[in-house]
């Protein structure tokens, strides 16, 4: 039968001719932070091995046809125009949200375009998120913690459990998850459904080589091979079992060493970017990344302390939606930050910009509000100096509003 709350998907899908149901291999990736990071890395090795790869990811940064991709390619305006029109009946008469519309219009994309591989991204949760329709043969769940506090419920368990239900029977699952709370409901998933679960502590083991700002290079050893300094262009150690997990996924469904590692190197073209992502190196060092939440921060934060030069002014502009732990993020920016330029996000569940600012002062930091982006940016710029650093996080509202104003690495 039908899961309450994903019959307005299911009912907009059937209207389609059920396109979720391609046939295809499917890879869903479940999970707090990292999921970005895994499905870009999953299709770029598909890609490098020749499949025709569907990617779906969310949110966008500048443009709408960013979450909806072929083989790296958006989706046209024009494509994205004639399939809204074919459906806008059908998203009228079940009062579709637009994230179930998005998510139907993406399946339906995916299938005229013939795919071989679709990597879905779930939007938020997992148990009724729309993209939790399809069979898949691969769930990654890169990390769980606290996000979305208030439409999640507020324990570990509950979070893990939501992210788990898109495990299916037949379903390979792979985490880096190891908190035995978050691992508990995993668990007792794969058993029901027959799923096989596979731990990536138990399954490789990781040699670090080298990390700077924007380079990671390692040697992974999995139960099959030993893959000899891979390389990533991407800033974080925190990133590297993300990295693994991809490569986990891609091994299992035999492809090549080559193939892994190109798709390793290459990444960036399908998108991803504005992760740590280094737009500006000249008088100043500016960072843009889209980490939103407490766990996310934190671990931005260490990557940046673990390659940067203690010298030079540091300087954060930081905007945060309102269901976001203000107190927590603003602990791990103190760790870091000068000085923290706060601004609203253009979006009404914006936390309020003097409210955080607040925030940041209770941790002791110099912080105060700015009425716009630029102007944040600007001035953070100033303050950093020849040779400083800013970082501009906490959204990826803001981190598309910087790329909008500063487009030197041009539209995503």
């Amino acid at each position: 039968g039908m899961k309450p709350g994903l019959e307005r998907v299911f009912r907009l899908l059937d209207r389609l001719g059920s396109p979720q149901e391609h046939e295809c291999l499917v890879v869903h990736i479940a999970g707090t932070n990292g999921k970005g990071t895994v499905a870009s890395v999953v299709a770029s090795m598909f890609q490098a091995a020749g499949k025709r790869t569907g990617l779906y990811t969310s949110p966008h940064l500048i443009s709408f046809r960013e979450r909806i991709r072929v083989d790296g390619q958006m989706i046209s305006g024009d494509d994205v125009a004639s399939l809204v029109s074919l459906m806008k009946e059908g998203i009228e008469q079940e009062q579709a949200t637009f994230f179930e519309a998005t998510t139907a219009l993406a399946f339906e994309y995916f299938r005229r375009q013939q795919v071989e591989v679709m990597v879905l991204e779930t939007g938020m949760g997992g148990r009724l998120d729309a993209t939790n329709v399809t069979r898949p043969r691969y769930v990654v769940i890169p990390s769980i913690s606290r996000d979305h506090t208030r439409w999640l419920g507020d324990t570990i368990q509950g979070i893990a459990a939501e992210k788990a239900a898109v495990i299916k029977p037949g379903t390979e699952v792979y985490t880096a998850v190891e908190d035995s709370e978050a691992l508990g409901p995993i668990m007792k998933r794969t058993d029901e459904t027959g799923a096989v679960l596979h731990q990536l502590c138990d399954e490789v083991s990781i040699e670090l080589e080298g990390h700077s700002l924007g380079s990671l290079q390692f040697t992974l050893t999995t139960p099959g091979r030993v893959y000899h300094s891979l390389v990533a262009p991407l800033t974080g150690l925190f990133h590297i079992s993300n990295l693994a997990l991809a490569v986990l996924v891609a091994e299992h469904a035999g492809l090549t060493d080559t193939e892994i590692r190109e798709g390793l190197r290459l990444m960036r073209r399908t998108g991803y970017r504005a992760r740590l992502e280094v737009i500006s190196r000249d008088p100043c060092t500016i960072v843009l990344d889209v980490s939103h939440n407490a766990a996310g921060i934190e671990r931005s934060i260490d990557a940046l302390l673990e390659v940067c030069s203690s010298t030079g002014n540091r300087c954060v502009v930081l905007g945060l939606a309102d269901d976001k732990d203000a107190t927590g993020i603003a602990g791990h920016l103190a760790r870091f930050a000068d000085e923290v330029l706060t601004v609203n996000l253009p979006v009404e569940r914006s936390m309020d910009a003097e409210r955080l600012a607040e925030a940041c002062r209770s941790h002791g930091i110099a912080a105060s509000g700015r009425t716009s982006v630029c102007e944040a940016l600007d001035e953070a710029r100033g303050k950093a100096g020849p040779g400083g650093i800013v970082l501009v996080t906490g959204s990826f509202y803001l981190a598309g509003e910087v790329v909008r104003i500063d487009m030197p690495g041009g539209a995503p």
